[in-house]
């Protein structure tokens, strides 16, 4: 398989754009409870509305042709298709940093936050500030290829960014993440020790899960059982869709596949339930096209059940770490506060020996690329400056 690294250009077919008007137009509606809002799920009302700017004011064409102002490429790696954006900053002794999006997210989510990393003079920084800018589609998202066997983890997924990012010439950088991402970052640093400066994030994933004795006598503090009980909380009232996706994704697919809306409904939940709105999208730092042009390139790409199959991959393999396990690699976190449930300190530190940062944020939730690049980009760069790049 080729090493060449080949630009690549944002096309969808307009064929494809029809079909999914004709599909939107001729959507079937469930009933819903009178009064129920969103205690069980999209309320309808709200979908019809997204359904409508879809199908009458989102404008693909317009999205796609500004995306293709920015450089992307395409390389293949151990028999995978990895799409990227790779911006350089104009300033030769800028650092390297590798964004990584997750579910049901994309590279979509790093678009504002790019220009403040690789152009920081514009954005409230200096020019010691500046990043080169790698922003991969995970495999089985967007346009990267989607996997055709059983196995790529999210340490597999590292190994594969550690050898983009050798392919690209970068033999030291920054790894930043959320959601997924954060997982990919994580095994990064966990792996590839030696390439990582240090490591951002701004959630600490679900699956992490330090060497500790759980049980009446173990060696929990309290912050850290109150933590994992409210996390299964969580899990019990929030967690239906990641536990379908880690179980049964092939099951859900053949529905979100085959209905724009139903994959609509999936999403848009997401979106109001972890973004700091309030509970109304309408107060939210990000646009309703800025969500129909994310679930636009899952519906064109159908890359929604390659997507979903990670949790299962996840399930399979979690960041469970064995007893002396220990990641030397300097670690930031930004602790947005709508985010989901964050654990404390200490549990992070139980592997993360050289946690250097953990900072509370103002405002943002789980997206936090899309929700606040701003104070995502300056805690970055707060970051990046005590770090040791060469």
């Amino acid at each position: 398989m080729s090493t060449d690294i080949r630009p690549f250009t944002i096309q969808i077919a307009q064929a494809e754009i029809d079909d999914l008007k004709r599909r939107i137009s001729s959507w079937r509606e469930p009933d819903q409870l009178q009064g129920i809002g969103w205690a069980q799920g999209t309320e309808r009302e709200e979908l019809r509305r997204f359904v409508e700017r879809w199908r009458k004011g989102f404008d693909w064409r317009r999205q796609e042709d500004a995306w293709n102002s920015l450089p992307h490429y395409e390389t293949d790696i151990d028999g995978h298709t990895i799409h990227f954006i790779h911006a350089r900053a104009h300033v030769e002794t800028a650092r390297t940093v590798i964004l990584t999006h997750g579910w049901p997210g994309s590279f979509l989510e790093f678009i504002r936050l790019l220009p403040m990393l690789t152009d920081p003079v514009s954005h409230g920084g200096s020019e010691a500030d500046a990043f080169n800018v790698v922003i991969p589609s995970l495999p089985g998202y967007g346009f990267s290829s989607r996997p055709t066997k059983p196995g790529l983890n999210l340490y597999a997924i590292a190994d594969l960014w550690a050898e983009l990012m050798n392919r690209l010439g970068y033999e030291r950088y920054m790894a930043q993440g959320g959601d997924l991402g954060a997982g990919v970052s994580t095994c990064l640093a966990y792996a590839h020790s030696g390439s990582l400066a240090g490591v951002h994030l701004n959630y600490i994933p679900g699956s992490y899960s330090p060497p500790h004795d759980a049980g009446p006598d173990g060696d929990l503090t309290l912050e850290e059982r109150a933590f994992l009980e409210k996390k299964a909380r969580w899990a019990d009232l929030h967690g239906a869709y990641a536990h379908m996706q880690g179980t049964r994704p092939q099951t859900l697919a053949y529905g979100l596949t085959d209905s724009p809306v139903g994959l609509a409904a999936w999403m848009i939940e997401k979106f109001r339930d972890w973004s700091d709105c309030d509970g109304d999208l309408a107060n939210a730092a990000f646009s309703p096209d800025d969500i129909l042009a994310d679930i636009s390139l899952y519906w064109f790409t159908r890359t929604v059940a390659s997507s979903m199959r990670l949790y299962w991959e996840t399930r399979a393999r979690p960041l469970a770490f064995p007893p002396a396990s220990e990641i030397a690699v300097p670690l930031a976190v930004a602790l947005f506060p709508k985010e989901l449930p964050m654990p404390p300190r200490s549990w992070v530190e139980r592997v993360f020996r050289n946690l250097r940062r953990w900072t509370p944020m103002p405002r943002g939730g789980h997206f936090a690329a899309l929700e606040q690049p701003e104070l995502l980009a300056q805690d970055i760069r707060a970051f990046a400056r005590d770090l040791e790049f060469s």
